[in-house]
């Protein structure tokens, strides 16, 4: 009897659930409003925010603009003892605000060639940047299920949207796309569960009658990004993936 409580007392204590939430503007919730943190536009409606609920220990770090290059200061909140990780990034190493500068102030032409500008880079750099990410989550959170959830196409197909153009809309659509297509195999080659969201968002789009993305709106920093029932479709997604 002694040796069996000898051997349970140095037994290690089992590791209590901790959440750390990485990520860009999508993950942080900006355009969902209900901000607990302005300068990384942190909103109480994010699916990091409404998953977190569930956990004892939650880190929410996930930061407006951040960039692959840029998730040094977020990587901070991981341990040994984090057990659970999402993160959705890529959107800004690729210039996603400048794309869409680009295409609501020019015409066709122009939205057509920097939309190509960004299909080229999320095929070129873009997966080495998202390999050595999710290498660097695994090495300091070596414990932890790693959940990469991806974006959504901005707007749904034939809605009569006069916000941009139909060819702006295509091509837009298109990088989302391949953004999406190129997360999922840098999620795959990393190990880790990816969550695709487009099929979610398919009939909510920009322009939807039922538009679960931001048009272009004030804040212009909110806009094009998913609102709060956006960010409620996002949970559900991430939810239904982990049963």
């Amino acid at each position: 009897m002694a040796g069996v409580l000898a051997i349970a007392l140095m037994a290690p204590a089992p590791i209590a659930p901790e959440y750390v939430a990485l990520g860009d503007s999508y993950a942080s919730g900006a355009g969902a409003g209900s901000y607990v943190d302005g300068s990384c536009r942190r909103s109480s409606n994010a699916y990091p925010a409404l998953q977190g609920a569930e956990f004892p220990s939650f880190r929410f770090v996930a930061c407006s603009g951040a960039t692959t290059k840029s998730l040094r200061s977020q990587f901070r909140a991981l341990t040994p003892n984090t057990t659970f990780v999402t993160i959705t990034i890529g959107g800004n190493d690729l210039g996603f605000v400048d794309v869409l500068t680009t295409c609501t102030l020019n015409g066709d032409a122009a939205c057509s060639k920097r939309a190509a500008v960004a299909v080229d880079f999320i095929g070129s750099q873009l997966p080495a940047r998202l390999d050595s990410t999710y290498a660097t989550i695994k090495q300091a959170a070596p414990h932890a299920q790693l959940v990469v959830i991806g974006y959504p196409r901005l707007f749904t197909p034939n809605d009569g949207c006069r916000t941009l153009s139909a060819v702006k809309r295509a091509a837009l659509n298109d990088a989302a796309d391949r953004l999406s297509d190129q997360i999922a195999q840098a999620a795959d080659r990393a190990g880790a569960r990816y969550v695709d969201v487009r099929e979610a968002f398919a009939d909510h789009g920009v322009c939807a009658s039922d538009p679960w993305i931001n048009a272009l709106i004030n804040p212009t920093k909110d806009s094009y990004h998913p609102n709060k029932a956006g960010q409620a479709a996002y949970f559900r997604a991430l939810t239904a993936a982990l049963r």
